[in-house]
């Protein structure tokens, strides 16, 4: 028996077999879920493609979650592959390299504003797009990076991140009284494409290992995809809010 057995469950984030996404809706599916996943544009292709490295080959629907059509079509589109969601899980982050890599204090609000669109506030339109089909003891679960540091070169990300987080406060308030959990894993650095295109992100990963009382692999998506099948899970009926640390312990250690 999996512990996600029979459940349903919507992924984004899935581009390349490092995605933290792709080790999770593996291992969802490995624990009996069914999994649909979404991109768009360009990506597209590549998702499909990766899709298909899965144990199950889960169908891709497109959703570019800063426009209002993808959004209010989603539950539609969806609905074409699964009656409900039992899980949503937000992978989805994005700034110009404006933003980033010691441009704090250049950064036009035209970028900031991207990044905050892109990688906060869509957290609130994924979750009110899937609403519709999310039943009672539901799930959404976000990727994070501890924002209570201003941490090198990730700037107005880590501003962003802030209120990505904050953002998960508020929908766990208002989705709470339908039964919605929301949840996020502030996961230490994994050699993702989202972290490698940072400028400068050595300078964030080089401590870590030495620093991490359990030490830490940055190459291993694995233990960041595993709290969010967890999350998913029947087994944090009451746990709503939170941010659980899969970092080794670096955020117990201080900086």
């Amino acid at each position: 028996m999996g512990l996600l057995d029979g459940k349903k469950l919507l992924v984004t984030g899935v581009l390349t077999e490092g995605s933290i996404a792709f080790h999770a809706a593996r291992l969802a599916q490995e624990q009996g879920a069914d999994v649909v996943l979404t991109s768009f544009g360009r990506q597209l292709r590549l998702t499909q493609a990766i899709a298909r490295r899965l144990p199950a080959a889960a169908p891709v629907v497109r959703l570019d979650v800063t426009s209002a059509e993808d959004l209010a079509a989603l539950a539609d589109v969806v609905g074409e592959h699964t009656d409900h969601l039992d899980g949503v899980v937000h992978s989805i982050g994005f700034a110009p390299q404006s933003v980033l890599g010691g441009n704090f204090l250049a950064a036009s609000w035209e970028d900031v504003a991207t990044a905050v669109h892109v990688s906060a506030f869509s957290l609130k339109a994924l979750a009110v797009a899937s609403r519709p089909l999310l039943r009672r003891g539901s799930a959404v679960v976000g990727l994070t990076f501890d924002a209570r540091y201003a941490w090198p070169v990730y700037d107005w990300m880590g501003v962003a991140k802030a209120a990505f987080e904050a953002t998960s406060r508020y929908l766990a308030r208002d989705l709470g009284p339908d039964g919605i959990r929301v949840n996020l894993v502030s996961a230490g650095p994994v050699r993702t494409t989202a972290a490698t295109s940072i400028p400068g992100f050595e300078e964030i990963e080089r401590r870590w290992p030495e620093r991490s009382p359990l030490g830490w692999d940055m190459r291993d998506a694995e233990p960041t995809a595993r709290a969010v099948v967890a999350l998913l899970s029947d087994w944090f009926p009451a746990t709503t809010g939170e941010v659980v640390h899969v970092d080794g312990g670096f955020h117990a250690t201080g900086l």
